[in-house]
């Protein structure tokens, strides 16, 4: 059975960044990687350091033993846990595809094969907002009308050609609560108007035991992306 690698946060955010190297510099033709944090952390975009407050507020989620970490993608505050498994999915899009649509298309390629293996479960799996979530998106990944995967992406230019580094936080384990109260913590030190709920969310384990996602969603990714990488 396929586990998530146990990392620290600050370590997969790294690993993320490297699989994206890897694959722009053609050592490796795409990367997948799932990996589960050994620690806690609040990962938030690298724009929000550049507020007043910033510096006071990371020291009060720390002392909360919620260190602050930065990233490279976008969106708001992320709480990370053991309670989260991550989903980084590096490639480049075929030539043929052109370059419009292409956030689009990565969006659908990460969402797609979570929404199919939630139906198939029997959920109700949507793609959308949701109120009330943390770091609220067009494409969270929903299930029964409650965020539980947000998404991001970050682009690069390889050699004449766009690499996309694709990812999913997927909330496995009903740790919602402390999560929430992590990210309202920093936002209101911030100075930041967000407030999200806990009821705006769900864990993958509330809904369904799901023992085999990860290989279910390791199986769904491998084929998509073969099915347009070069012979």
């Amino acid at each position: 059975m396929l586990q998530p690698v146990i990392m620290t946060v600050e370590a997969g955010l790294a690993a993320e960044q490297a699989l994206l190297a890897a694959v722009c510099a053609h050592e490796q033709e795409f990367g997948l990687l799932f990996w589960q944090p050994s620690d806690q952390a609040l990962v938030m975009p690298r724009r929000l350091s550049r507020l007043p407050a910033f510096e006071a507020a990371s020291q009060i989620s720390a002392q909360a033993e919620w260190p602050v970490l930065l990233r490279e993608t976008g969106g708001e505050p992320v709480p990370q846990s053991s309670a989260t498994v991550n989903i980084a999915l590096v490639y480049a899009p075929p030539r043929s595809e052109g370059d419009q649509g292409r956030i689009e298309t990565g969006y659908q390629r990460l969402c797609q094969p979570i929404c199919d293996f939630l139906i198939e479960l029997g959920g109700d799996a949507t793609v959308g907002e949701i109120d009330g979530a943390f770091c609220d998106g067009r494409y969270n990944v929903n299930l029964n009308g409650r965020k539980m995967v947000g998404t991001a992406q970050r682009w690069r230019q390889s050699g004449g050609r766009p690499v996309g580094l694709i990812h999913g936080a997927l909330l496995l384990d009903n740790d919602r609560e402390e999560l929430i109260e992590a990210v309202n913590r920093f936002n209101q030190a911030c100075g930041l108007e967000q407030r999200v709920r806990a009821e705006s969310h769900i864990a993958l384990h509330e809904a369904f035991p799901a023992p085999d996602a990860i290989n279910r969603l390791d199986t769904s990714y491998r084929q998509m992306l073969a099915s347009f990488m070069p012979v």
